[in-house]
Order: structure tokens, then sequence, then C-alpha cells
């Protein structure tokens, strides 16, 4: 029974106690339960107080028992200076389902001692999936503990990008636009944070430094931003782009063209800022692959010579974990286990996960989406589509007016995706070798016990029962 001082536990009940803004965990095998289905719903489709206290509560639960947002920087650090080695970790853009899809990564991880991996939304994701960083966060958290996942817990803000056309009617705002987003994701819990101006690299400029200079010098003023707003014993890992995925290959010439520039243009902001921990680069992939009229993919030339150089290159001579491929998610099954085989620092993988939820759906819902599409995203169309490419194109900017409906389909319906995603992230975990690495991510990676006093604000402090907390 709850005391005097204490306030709602939700669905646990007896389970977990709050008392005075502070909340104890009395049964850790509760957090298993389909009371956290139940809390996770009412975080993301509440509303009000009882929605801001669904969202702190899952935050709390999960600083109490050990599974914090955390960066990745120490472990890439690491990478740096060839203390781990021979595994890529994969930054997974979680789009719709958030919750299932998230429970089927963290059960994997569970599964194979996993913990170098990602979660990661993009700017344009956020708009279009409906889903703030705060929801993010909380859907992420509340996915591990239904999982019994214990350990820091990685998410990205991927693609943090600068629009080239905004940029040039006004580069002020634009950038202040990004540097919002930022403090956005930072506060909600993203330690993790891709900055990409590689849409301001100009490859007509005569010198490669000419050509770089203003992707360097906007990406080292976003990166002193972030820098100035991170939490107490959180040194966020940054992340930047040389060549923007889908344009010409990335050359080691421009890596150095781009890394020189961006070290002094960090020191004159920020002097003694630590720098960037990765650097993504374009090697033959796309985003989402090249849609074929009957609705398949083409085949992808991966330069995987050049891959490997560029990691070589930015561990070597600037510290980095060493290079990061973006677009890999629809490449053929016999081309993942390259990448830890290379050393490439990280991979990106969306659209396969897409593709999986809109094959698993049932078709009534898949009909429903695109008679909506048909309606709502018909500008998109380009002459010539067949229906299979605007459909493959456009379909997901329907999860955002879709994500309740998604959320509630029945178990039999949802145990059918729970499949499907298990086979895939064992298999992607397996070829990219990051089954064990729990192993290495504790050793390398302590992650600062962030108490939330409001359901805005993030503090720091070391809570008293927890003797690893600032280690």
């Amino acid at each position: 029974m709850q005391g005097q001082g204490a306030t709602s536990a939700g669905p646990f009940g007896d389970d977990i106690e709050v008392q005075q803004g502070h909340l104890t965990v009395r049964n850790e095998s509760a957090l298993r339960s389909e009371k956290m289905d139940a809390l996770v719903k009412q975080a993301v489709f509440g509303e009000g107080q009882a929605k801001d206290h669904a969202n702190w509560m899952i935050w709390e639960t999960a600083q109490s028992v050990g599974v914090r947002p955390a960066s990745i920087h120490d472990l890439y650090a690491a990478r740096g200076r060839g203390d781990v080695k021979g595994f890529t970790v994969p930054a997974m853009n979680v789009r719709g389902m958030s919750y299932d899809t998230a429970r089927a990564i963290f059960r994997t991880a569970v599964r194979m001692k996993a913990g170098a991996f990602i979660l990661e939304i993009a700017r344009s994701e956020i708009a279009y999936t409906a889903q703030r960083p705060s929801e993010y966060v909380t859907v992420m958290l509340a996915a591990a503990l239904r999982e019994g996942f214990r350990g820091p817990v990685f998410i990205q803000g991927d693609h943090f990008q600068v629009n080239a056309k905004k940029f040039a009617a006004d580069p002020t705002g634009e950038v202040a636009a990004v540097k919002q987003l930022a403090l956005e994701a930072v506060t909600a819990g993203f330690y993790n944070i891709d900055v990409d101006t590689s849409t301001l690299v100009d490859i007509h400029l005569p010198t490669l430094d000419a050509q770089q200079e203003l992707n360097y010098e906007t990406a080292a003023e976003i990166a002193a931003y972030v820098r100035s707003i991170e939490p107490d014993g959180v040194t966020i890992s940054i992340g930047g782009e040389i060549g923007e995925v889908g344009t010409q290959n990335s050359t080691v010439p421009e890596l150095r063209a781009f890394m020189s520039g961006f070290v002094k243009a960090l020191e004159k902001r920020s002097a003694g800022a630590v720098g960037l921990s990765k650097i993504s680069v374009q090697t033959g992939t796309s985003h989402g692959g090249v849609v074929l009229p009957d609705g398949g993919i083409a085949d992808v030339k991966l330069d995987l010579e050049a891959l490997e150089a560029l990691s070589q290159v930015g561990r070597d001579e600037f510290g980095m974990s060493g290079a990061v491929q973006h677009g890999a998610s629809t490449l053929p099954a016999n081309a993942f286990d390259n990448f830890p085989r290379i050393e490439t620092a990280e991979i990106h993988l969306a659209t396969n996960f897409q593709n999986i939820l809109f094959e698993q759906m049932p078709a009534e819902l898949r009909a429903r989406i695109y008679k909506w599409l048909d309606e709502n995203a018909k500008e998109e169309r380009k002459s010539g589509d067949s229906d299979e490419q605007f459909y493959y194109k456009s379909r997901k900017k329907a999860l955002g007016p879709f994500k309740k409906d998604l959320w509630g389909l029945p178990e039999s319906e949802k145990a059918k995706f729970a499949a499907a995603y298990d086979k895939t992230f064992t298999f992607l975990f397996e070829q990219l070798r990051i089954g064990g690495t729990a192993e290495a991510v504790t050793r390398f990676v302590k992650a600062p016990v962030l108490r939330r006093r409001t359901s805005g604000g993030v503090t720091v402090e070391q809570a008293p029962d927890d003797p690893d907390a600032g280690e």
C-alpha cells in the first residue's frame, strides 16, 4: 500500500513505489510483463499529466535498474586506439511499430549478449513517423525493460541534416533549426548525434578543401553547440559526413580535407573540445535502394576497398572508430559479413525493417494505407512510376498517420512480426559479429545516473544505492 506522499505507480501497483518524487522498483520481474505494455501505451497515446507521468516512470525505472541512455563515444575511442576490433555496430532506424520492433532488437541482444548496437531516428523520420525525441527514448527504454535487457542503451540522432535549399535561402535559420533539434534530442536522452552537413559540399570548386569548407565549417559550428549542451558526465558521440549518400563515392583525400578543416574549425570555436568519433562516407549505396518498376531493388556495387581505406585512415590519422556506411539495409545477405572483415565502424539499417513491416501487416491495413497514399502523397509520384515504385518510395510517409493502427494490431498479428524480426536481427547480429560485445561495452562505457525531477528537465546525480554510478 502506498503511504503518505506517494503518487501513482500506474499499472505496476506495489511492484513500483513512487514516494515524494523518488521511484523504487520493488519487483523487477514485473517489468517484463504486460504492465510495461500498458505503461508505454499511456506514455505514447495518453494525454496531459497521465502521459507525462508515464514517460517519467519509464525513464526513472530504467535509471533505477541500470538501463540508461549512453554515448558510444568511449567505445569508439577505444576502437580508434586499437583496444577493440572485429565487429561492426549496426545503427537501426526504428520507424514503425517501434515498441514491438525494439523489443525484437533487445530480445536478440539479450540472447546473444550483444551491447554494441544503436537505435536511431533521423530528422526527416521524426516528422513523418510522428515520433518526437522524448517519445522515441521512452519507447526504446520500455522495450529494453520489457525484454530484460541491462546495460547502456545507445540512442542516436541520425542525419541531423542541413537542408541545402533552406541553407541557401537562410543559412543562419537553417543551422539554428538543427541546433534546436539537437537540444530537444539531447534533453530527451539522445547522447549520439550524427551531424550531416554533407549537403553543402560543392564538387565544382577547384580544390578539395574548397569543396569541403562549407561542410566542415558548418559541422564544426553544430558540433561545438552539441558539446555545450552535454549533460555532466556524458561525452556525446558526434559523427560527421563527407559525402551525401547516393552521390559519388568518397575518397581518402576528401576525408583528409574534411577532417583537417574540421579539427581547426572546432578548435577555433571551442578550444580543447572533443572531436568526432566516426565519419560517414559514400561508397556506392543509396537510402532505400534503387527501386525497379516491379518493386524489386537494383543490385548495388559497393566499393569495399574504398570503405576499408577510409576506415583505416579515420583510425590511424584522426583517432576515430572508422567509417560509417549508410544505406546498407537493402544489400544482399552475403554482403554483411564484409563489414566486420574490413573493420567498418558502423552501418545504418532502415528500409528492410520497414519492408518487413509492410509485408507482414494484414492485407486490409496495407490496402487502407495505400489508398491514403494515393490521396495524400500523390505529389511524390513521378512520371513513369509504376504503382510498385510509388508505394515503395512513399509508404514511409504513412507511418505517422497510421501509428495507432499499427500499435493496436492484435497479438496474433504481432507474433508474425516478432518471428520475422527475430530472424532478421539474429542474422544481422551474427554477420556483423556483435554477439558478446556486451563485455566490451561494459568495459569502456560508463553511463551516469541521470535523474529526472520534472517531466522536462534532466539533472545528474549519483544514486546512493548505485555503487557504479559515475565511474
